[in-house]
């Protein structure tokens, strides 16, 4: 995959695929399967440049994994992999193991 380097306080995001059995155990087919809310942060911009001339710091690194809202941020397709870009703010929380 091409390197990209994000601008501000975007994200990068490889999507984890949705679930493809419930927990009982019914295999769902894929118009049934909810976005993936979920993924893997690859890249990170530098962080918001306030006021002041400095850049806040970015909560997340590459390599975590994060959880999104639904609907944000920006799907593009780069050599043939799905990624999203995101503002830190979309991000809703690490997943700690």
């Amino acid at each position: 995959m091409a390197k990209i380097r994000p601008l501000e306080d975007r994200v990068v995001i490889q999507q984890i695929e949705a679930e493809e059995k419930t927990a009982g155990g019914i295999v769902l087919p894929d118009t049934a399967k909810e976005k993936p809310q979920r993924g893997r942060v690859i890249s990170v911009g530098p962080g918001k440049l306030l006021d002041s001339g400095e850049r806040a710091p970015i909560g997340v690194v590459e390599g975590d994994e994060v959880l999104f809202g639904k609907y944000s941020g920006t799907d593009i397709k780069v050599d043939g992999e799905e990624i999203k870009i995101l503002r830190e703010t979309d991000i809703l929380a690490k997943i700690v193991k």
